[in-house]
């Protein structure tokens, strides 16, 4: 019996669609899977699980071919994601990060001198990408931003502090905001910058230790007098905040893909125990108890790939698509956490240990209601685009 929640016609993918995830399902079963479990026990950064996937071109595949990607569409990288998310969490998070994140800020918003240069490095995984805004007083409230640029003979001097860097210690490359202009109107103070790792002045504080996700690299970055050329502002000053909202929207399909896959990897390993395991003389999901949370399960699964595969579609369409992602990324996280605990109770005292895996999933899960937007977050987003400005 298939226990994977994979629609045939609802979807209807296409065949390099369908060659990629199935590609990557393949991969991420057999190099990924393996690695998983150590690599969250050390908290080590994935380097060679991010190697493997450069060298199969997974580093770049929405960035075009002009750039070094693979060209492919949104929904092709949601397929990825969805499948190494199955396999391990922190690798997803790696991936998500320096993608939607680290490289396609200069895609969607840089100069043709700043695409050529920066971006097919990322793309072919030579360079891994990270990304700057949050601030310790600027979290949800991105736009209190307090890193500052100011304009010297030549370019910028950036000082300041960024939290929460994903892929900060190994990155090569990173994109982050700076106030400008601290007396215009608070969304238009914020211009974004590229900065070369060489640059001097950037350091590394600390490298954050975690409840899920532990392989991912997460730090606080020091910007002390960091000497940015002019030609590295990314696209018009003044613009930062607004760059980064639109990243934003997209990112959140991302990370709503991560939490697909971590809630089917938990699926998948409860439905196989509860057919092996045996209670009062029958397998655990012959009793209802077991069979209806099962049921549920598998439900929300599907909603959440609707949700988050129209929302890949619309922006593929060049379509508004911002409530979508918000609802996609919001029901998607908060589904995963609901399933993975559900799946912890149905294997009972396995499910807390780490031999199964699914404590795992759900410490990673967890991220998902945080990153890219909190929940309350896309609530507000969604509130306010049904509703507007009351």
């Amino acid at each position: 019996m298939n226990t994977e929640l994979q629609a045939v016609d609802p979807f209807e993918l296409t065949e390099t669609q369908k060659m990629i995830r199935d590609t990557v399902r393949d991969f991420a079963r057999e190099t990924l899977a393996p690695r998983a479990q150590e690599l969250d026990r050390k908290g080590d950064f994935p380097m060679q699980n991010f190697r493997d996937m450069a060298a199969m071109g997974l580093t770049g595949i929405p960035v075009p071919e002009a750039y070094g990607g693979a060209g492919a569409d949104t929904l092709s990288f949601i397929l990825a994601m969805e499948e190494i998310a199955k396999a391990c969490g922190s690798t997803a998070l790696t991936l998500a990060a320096h993608t939607s994140l680290g490289t396609m800020p200069i895609v969607q918003f840089g100069s043709e001198e700043q695409k050529r240069k920066y971006v097919p490095p990322n793309a072919s995984g030579e360079v891994i990408g990270s990304y700057g805004l949050t601030e310790p007083q600027a979290g949800s409230d991105s736009g209190a931003t307090r890193t500052a640029a100011t304009r010297v003979s030549g370019g910028w001097r950036v000082q300041g502090t960024k939290m929460f860097m994903t892929n900060a210690s190994v990155a090569g490359l990173f994109v982050i905001t700076a106030v400008t202009n601290k007396d215009a109107p608070k969304h238009e103070r914020i211009s974004a910058f590229i900065l070369e790792r060489s640059f001097p002045g950037i350091s590394i504080a600390k490298k954050e230790d975690k409840l899920g996700c532990r392989a991912s690299d997460t730090c606080i970055v020091n910007f002390d007098d960091v000497f940015v050329p002019e030609s590295n502002l990314l696209g018009q000053e003044g613009h930062g905040f607004s760059y980064f909202m639109q990243i934003l929207d997209g990112g959140r399909i991302g990370i709503g893909a991560m939490a697909l896959g971590l809630a089917e990897g938990g699926f998948e390993r409860c439905v196989e125990y509860s057919k092996t395991r045996s209670a009062f003389g029958r397998p655990i999901g012959a009793h209802q108890a077991i069979a209806f949370k099962i049921a549920d399960m598998a439900v929300q699964i599907q909603a959440a790939r609707h949700l988050l595969y129209h929302a890949a579609r619309l922006k593929d369409a060049g379509r508004p698509y911002k409530r979508e992602a918000s609802m996609a990324k919001l029901y998607a996280s908060e589904m995963a956490m609901r399933v993975l605990r559900e799946a912890i109770q149905v294997l009972g005292g396995y499910g807390y240990m780490t031999e199964y895996h699914i404590e795992r999933m759900y410490r990673d899960a967890k991220l998902c209601e945080i990153g890219e937007g909190t929940s309350e977050i896309q609530r507000i987003v969604i509130s306010r685009d049904l509703l507007g400005k009351l």
